[in-house]
C-alpha cells in the first residue's frame, strides 16, 4: 500500500533524481547552465527539501496539507521559470535578448531583487537549445516534472491517513 510517507519520500527521490540528472549534463556531457536553468535546478532543491522534511516528520492529515502547500507553491515557481524558459527558446532569433552576464556576477554585483529580476528576464544563452530529448528542450522536461510534482502534492494532501 502507498501512504503518505512513501509518496512525499517518493518525491524527494525523484527530486535527488532530477538533481543528480543536472550534475551529469553540467559535468559530463559538458552542458552549461545558464541563469534560468540554476534557477530552476535551484527550486528543484527546494522542493526536494520540503518534500523530505514532510516524508520525515510524516504529519497529521493538516500538516501533510500544509507541506504539500509549500511543495506545491515552489512546484508552480519552478513551473513558471521552466515556461518562462521555454518561451525564450520559442521566440525568432532576431527576438531572442541579447547575452548578459553570468550567474556569478550577477548575484555579487547586485542585490537580490535586482539579480532576480535580471534572471528571470533571460538573456540570449537562456534561449539557446543545447539538448533535447523526443523533440523537448530540458526547460520543457523540467516544467513537466514540476508539474509531476505538483501532481504528487495534491495527492499527498488529499490522501486518507
Amino acid at each position: 500500500m502507498i501512504t503518505t510517507r512513501k509518496l512525499l519520500f517518493g518525491g524527494f527521490i525523484f527530486c535527488f533524481s532530477l538533481f543528480l540528472a543536472a550534475l551529469y549534463m553540467q559535468h559530463v556531457m559538458e552542458l552549461e547552465p545558464c541563469p534560468l536553468c540554476i534557477l530552476q535546478r535551484v527550486l528543484v532543491m527546494v522542493t526536494g527539501i520540503f518534500f523530505l522534511i514532510a516524508a520525515i516528520h510524516n504529519p497529521a492529515r493538516t500538516g501533510t496539507k500544509i507541506y504539500a502547500a509549500l511543495i506545491g507553491l515552489t512546484a508552480l515557481l519552478g513551473a513558471a521559470v521552466s515556461a518562462r524558459h521555454v518561451w525564450l527558446q520559442s521566440l525568432p532569433a532576431d527576438q531572442v535578448p541579447s547575452c548578459g552576464p553570468g550567474m556569478g556576477f550577477i548575484m555579487e554585483n547586485f542585490p537580490l531583487t535586482d539579480a532576480l529580476s535580471m534572471v528571470l528576464s533571460g538573456s540570449g544563452e537562456c534561449a539557446e537549445v543545447s539538448w533535447t530529448f523526443l523533440t523537448l528542450s530540458i526547460p520543457a522536461w523540467t516544467l513537466l516534472t514540476f508539474v509531476g510534482m505538483l501532481g504528487l502534492a495534491i495527492a499527498a494532501a488529499w490522501r486518507q491517513h
